[in-house]
């Protein structure tokens, strides 16, 4: 049985009809064709699907969509501004703080949570702000670095 939702995605708002059951990540991939959220253990354990949920860090592969209605989603499509990347976004590839890039949508999002709140932290908080998502490629020194770039940059 579908039920109706209004979800608000990176500053718009979509109405969909959609089954109770279906997560977050489910929805925003295959109803929105928002791709940039990864789907990686299926079961919140690697932190690849995560996304912002009223600026805080979420595993939308456990979340379900219904549990989003009335927050502000954002995804990693929602951080740039046209062709103009989001300071962490920049921040990556400046450093090289992808290899694989599965896990970087992830990254970036706990990233960004992280760096609203503190613009300036340290090393042990960046590291406990990103110890939800795997890196399969242990690339872990050259994103800790991107994100203390930002500090103090970010929007």
């Amino acid at each position: 049985m579908k039920q109706g939702i209004e979800l608000k995605v990176n500053h718009g708002i979509h109405h969909l009809e959609i089954e109770a059951h279906r997560t977050l990540l489910e929805v925003l991939r295959e109803e929105l064709g928002l791709m940039g959220t990864k789907e990686g253990c299926g079961k919140g354990d690697c932190g690849a699907c995560t996304v912002l949920l009223d600026g805080e860090p979420v595993y939308s592969c456990i979340t379900l969509a219904i549990e989003a209605q009335g927050k502000e989603i954002c995804t990693i499509e929602g951080l740039a501004e046209g062709d103009q990347l989001d300071p962490i976004q920049q921040a990556f590839v400046d450093h090289w703080a992808l290899q694989c890039g599965f896990c970087t949508p992830g990254m970036i999002m706990s990233a960004k949570s992280l760096l609203e709140k503190n613009p300036a932290p340290t090393q042990t908080e960046i590291k406990r702000a990103i110890s939800g998502v795997l890196c399969r490629c242990t690339g872990y020194v050259k994103i800790v670095e991107a994100i203390e770039a930002v500090q103090g940059k970010n929007k």
